[in-house]
């Protein structure tokens, strides 16, 4: 299998940065990856997988921070300008830009599921000779989006690992499943996709990440650091007045909005875990002799459980509508993003850190965790709702060198990282009949 699936791997190396560098061209911010969508979803149809797109396999109802409709038409229309297949746009018109493809192997056996993402960062890029992209010509052409986080390595990834599982179908038992996942950045899309019953069926579930700061070589088979979070903005609604000729006619959002950042920042900390809370924005007023009556404020709660980050924002519901009150005046809060804590199966990453060991020479290391800065990720929803459900989920980080961290403008990757985890995750799937039976059975 060994040589064979190294023979495999090689044909697509040089495919895998061909998507990469397109993907990372067209950058394409949550839920406006219609031109992405269109092309991963026509090369997994050519491929003859079993497609569900758009409506299928998102919530409507649970997609959060979504632009406004004039926004994503604005950006539907960009994408048709930039090579957008029409022939599949209908299906993520409106913001569903969620796919999930189906190889059904004709043989009994679990079903294993692939998360990748495909999201880019509100960002602009670097556009300077020493930033590769731009000096080898593949910056992207999106004023303020960017993959800055490797999510178009990642769906090249799972291009990749589409084309390995279809040549090696004859081994493969069960059902396997790659959704590639829009909204990840600002915790967004998961819930929807995992509420719309996506990985309800999945026995086996792995998501996967590039770089983190884990070293070339190094994999990381059950990575346990992710905050639970939410996100949310809250805007306050008073009434503007001279300020100088009658500020009692007045109602100050201004005031209110600076009397609950104070407050949030002092919610006491929790002794069962760690703890956060930000106002990363905080807008308001029009003028000097006016009495402010529109405030913004962007914030988000986390903790190291579910548990810790309910208590965080419900601590911070409580300050914001005391604010308001004092000042009398209106709130509103919107839900822009959220994320559970999750706790890899410890017997499926056990599993995972053998085959690896044993079957990727390329790997220099291979370990169960590596402690990371507290970070948040959706796809603890998947792997939360799998769990519920009786299987087992991993999240797995392959380490890369980087140019610059993650969320900058000059970030890159080692392109060497993307046939590294093809090769891995195709083992995973090739070898899951030796984990044992059906957990569900």
């Amino acid at each position: 299998m060994e040589i064979s699936l190294n023979n495999a791997i090689g044909s697509i190396t040089h495919q895998l940065q061909i998507w990469r560098r397109d993907f990372h061209q067209y950058a394409e911010s949550g839920w406006f990856e219609f031109r992405t969508a269109t092309l991963v979803a026509d090369e997994l149809d050519r491929l003859g997988y079993q497609l569900q797109l758009g409506k299928e396999v998102i919530n409507a109802e649970d997609r959060m921070g979504l632009p406004s409709p004039q926004q994503l038409a604005e950006q539907e229309k960009r994408a048709i300008e930039q090579g957008a297949l029409t022939k599949w746009l209908p299906y993520f018109s409106g913001g569903f830009t969620g796919i999930v493809a189906t190889l059904d192997t004709g043989k009994p056996g679990p079903t294993l599921a692939f998360r990748v993402d495909m999201d880019a960062l509100d960002l602009n890029e670097d556009l300077t000779e020493q930033h590769r992209p731009h000096a080898e010509g593949f910056s992207s052409c999106n004023a303020h989006m960017m993959h800055a986080c490797g999510h178009d390595g990642h769906t090249a990834i799972g291009l990749g690992l589409a084309h390995i599982l279809k040549q090696f179908q004859s081994q493969l038992t069960g059902r396997i499943k790659i959704i590639f996942q829009p909204a990840e950045e600002g915790t967004r899309g998961a819930k929807s996709m995992a509420t719309a019953g996506v990985v309800d069926d999945v026995d086996f579930f792995v998501a996967i990440h590039i770089g983190t700061g884990v070293p070339k070589g190094e994999l990381v088979c059950g990575s346990k650091s992710f905050l639970a979070t939410t996100k949310f903005d809250v805007t306050f609604q008073g009434k503007a007045a001279h300020s100088g000729a009658r500020p009692e006619d007045g109602k100050n959002a201004l005031v209110a909005a600076a009397q609950a950042t104070l407050g949030l920042y002092g919610i006491p900390r929790h002794s069962e875990g760690s703890s956060r809370i930000n106002v990363g924005v905080l807008n308001a007023g029009i003028g000097r002799n006016v009495i402010a009556d529109h405030a913004l404020m962007k914030v988000e709660t986390r903790g190291e459980t579910n548990d810790i980050n309910e208590f965080m924002y419900q601590k911070a519901l409580n300050i914001i509508e005391g604010a308001a009150k004092m000042q009398d005046v209106e709130f509103n809060i919107k839900l822009m993003g959220a994320a559970q804590s999750s706790h890899p199966s410890p017997q499926w990453v056990d599993f995972i850190m053998r085959l690896a060991q044993n079957n990727i020479p390329e790997l220099t290391s291979v370990i169960k965790d590596k402690p990371q800065a507290a970070g948040s990720e959706d796809a603890t929803y998947f792997m939360e709702r799998t769990k519920a459900l009786g299987g087992q989920a991993t999240y797995m980080i392959f380490g890369t060198e980087l140019s610059a961290g993650h969320h900058n403008e000059r970030f890159d990757f080692d392109e060497d990282v993307m046939p590294v985890a093809v090769k891995t995750l195709a083992t995973i799937a090739l070898s899951l009949p030796e984990f044992g039976d059906h957990p569900n059975e």
